[in-house]
């Protein structure tokens, strides 16, 4: 049984699924929490059924599975109750521990809390972003401050002295940092200075996002910058259409 590919909104039934065991994972294809999960799924190769949600008429039944109406919401349709988590990264987190595969945390729990302490510390990046990306008039320090945040990631992988931030492997920190970095290349086509990363300054950055973007589970997840911009514009616009990730550029 296929699911439509678009976005439930308000007024639309609920997809019937089969009680396959299959996991249901409830997601907005732009979302970038949304995708961390995704990413989850993807490298640990777990089955599940995809359910889009429209964020700005999300359907009434979607609070059965996400009380405040947030993506990403995965349900355990193999525990008793079928209960569902929220939050990207409890969902992630659980699946890398209650799924077999590589473990993409570390497992010494020092490392596993610097991690989580790395991933948290991209915050003042994507609220330096968000107003670049999907506002027409955006702060004046805005860059500024977005350079900044990056410049800690830049300083970060160049101390690990590893590809990846998760060493050898790619890892969680990978993963769940990843999804703004594959919208960050979108500011040189909405942005009328055309910007892009500075390739001295963050030579070891733009290094790991080259070989990150290689990766299998990447690659099944990833949208292209045209394809990002093309969603901006209507965000801008006032007029989000989800939907448009699943037409050709």
């Amino acid at each position: 049984m296929s699911i439509p590919l678009k976005h439930f909104k308000q007024g639309t039934a609920k997809p019937e699924l089969p009680e396959d065991g299959v996991l249901r994972f409830y997601l907005m294809r732009f979302c970038p929490y949304s995708e961390r999960g995704s990413l989850v799924l993807a490298a640990k190769q777990i089955p599940h059924h995809k359910i889009y949600i429209d964020l700005s008429e999300k359907p009434d039944w979607y609070t059965d599975y996400s009380p405040l109406g947030k993506v990403p919401a995965i349900q355990l349709t193999t525990v008793e109750g079928q209960p569902a988590l929220v939050e990207s990264l409890v969902i992630a987190e659980y699946l890398d521990e209650q799924y077999p595969g590589r473990q993409l945390y570390p497992a010494d729990p020092l490392q596993k809390a610097l991690d989580k302490i790395l991933i948290e510390r991209l915050a003042p990046a994507v609220s330096a972003v968000y107003p670049l990306l999907f506002t027409k008039d955006p702060p004046a320090d805005a860059l500024s401050k977005f350079e900044q945040a990056l410049d800690v990631f830049e300083q970060e992988i160049g101390k690990r002295g590893t590809p990846f931030f998760g060493g050898e492997q790619i890892g969680m920190v990978d993963y769940m940092i990843w999804p703004w970095f594959e919208r960050f290349p979108a500011l040189k086509l909405v942005l009328p200075e055309k910007y892009e990363l500075d390739k001295d300054r963050y030579a070891k950055l733009l290094e790991w996002i080259e070989l990150v973007a290689q990766d299998e589970a990447i690659k099944q997840t990833a949208l292209a910058s045209e394809m990002h911009a093309k969603f901006i514009a209507t965000r801008q616009e006032g007029t989000p259409n989800y939907d448009v990730a699943f037409e050709e550029l």
